[in-house]
């Protein structure tokens, strides 16, 4: 079945073929004969983009956390620094920047929205990361890609006071990548969390990490 559309570049077309042949046959499933079928494209043309797999592999990867920061949509979380008021009894009433609600309240939309709408694209991240661990090339490129999205997240954790970013982030990514696993290809794939149920996740996840900062109503 071919994934052809109407205004999308030929780029475009080759790595979203790629990631969606990854979802559904795995990482064997990916060549270029295969990805220029589920294209619609004529036999040669991933080759001409992509020459060797390595390069297949990372316009992949690139094109995956393309598609996932439309989903995580970083934009949709606070600014850091926004809105903050220093001093002791400053917490989540102080303004609505980096108020550990508003905090609270976009990793859930965001995480919700991944696991409820694009369960492929998990499945696509999970095939490339296991496959950079026998490719050092790939896992470099690998985690290029994915402080994108763990930057933000650690700007995010100093606005909101923790005195321990770098680690408080690193907590925060685990505990989301072990409930994804579990959503996506786990013992959970039939119970996905509700956002609200997410919401009171992260509140205990920050109250934890940030104490009296993150006395969320």
């Amino acid at each position: 079945m071919a994934t052809r559309t109407t205004g999308t570049s030929r780029a475009d077309l080759i790595t979203d073929a790629a990631l969606a042949l990854l979802a559904e046959r795995g990482m064997r499933g990916l060549t270029h004969r295969a990805v220029d079928e589920r294209a619609g494209l004529p036999q040669g043309s991933t080759s001409n983009y992509a020459r060797t797999r390595q390069s297949l592999l990372e316009v992949t990867v690139r094109r995956l956390a393309e598609r996932e920061a439309r989903v995580l949509t970083p934009g949709e979380l606070p600014v850091p620094g926004a809105g903050r008021t220093d001093g002791p009894d400053a917490g989540p009433e102080s303004g609505s920047g980096t108020g550990t609600e508003a905090l609270v309240a976009g990793l859930a939309l965001a995480l919700h929205r991944y696991l409820t709408r694009h369960p492929e694209l998990l499945i696509c991240r999970y095939e490339l990361a296991l496959e950079a661990t026998r490719r050092p090339e790939l896992r470099e490129f690998f985690d290029a890609t994915g402080r994108q999205f763990r930057e933000p997240l650690m700007a995010l954790m100093t606005a909101a006071g923790s005195a321990e970013p770098e680690r408080h982030t690193l907590s925060l990514v685990a505990w989301c990548e072990g409930l994804m696993f579990s959503c996506a290809a786990g013992s959970y794939h039939q119970s996905v969390p509700t956002e609200e149920e997410l919401r009171t996740g992260f509140t205990e996840l920050l109250r934890g990490m940030l104490g009296s900062q993150a006395a969320l109503r």
